[in-house]
């Protein structure tokens, strides 16, 4: 496995932990208990990760053999919980 298909796979799994971060922890401390500190940081940092994880996606693409619809697949996983490791398990095994 080369360095980019390497570092897609860490920042497809930093991208999925930041999400469910965000989700699972900074969402309800901002909504239920106010305070909004956790969801600026975990959020810059997800939205960070998030476009690090799109722009992967197409310079990997190549290198895996990926057509349309998996490519696609992929960068649809990022905006859905748990997608970014569905990716890692089932497209970069």
């Amino acid at each position: 496995m080369n360095k980019s298909i390497k570092l897609f796979k860490t920042v497809a799994i930093l991208e999925g932990l930041s999400f469910l971060l965000l989700l699972g922890i900074a969402m309800p401390l901002k909504y239920v208990w106010g305070h909004h500190q956790p969801t600026q940081v975990v959020g810059m940092a997800h939205g960070i990760l998030f476009i690090a994880y799109v722009i992967m996606v197409m310079l990997v693409r190549s290198q895996l053999n990926w057509n349309y619809k998996t490519t696609f697949v992929a960068l649809i996983a990022s905006v859905l919980p748990f997608g970014p490791f569905v990716v890692d398990r089932k497209l970069l095994m």
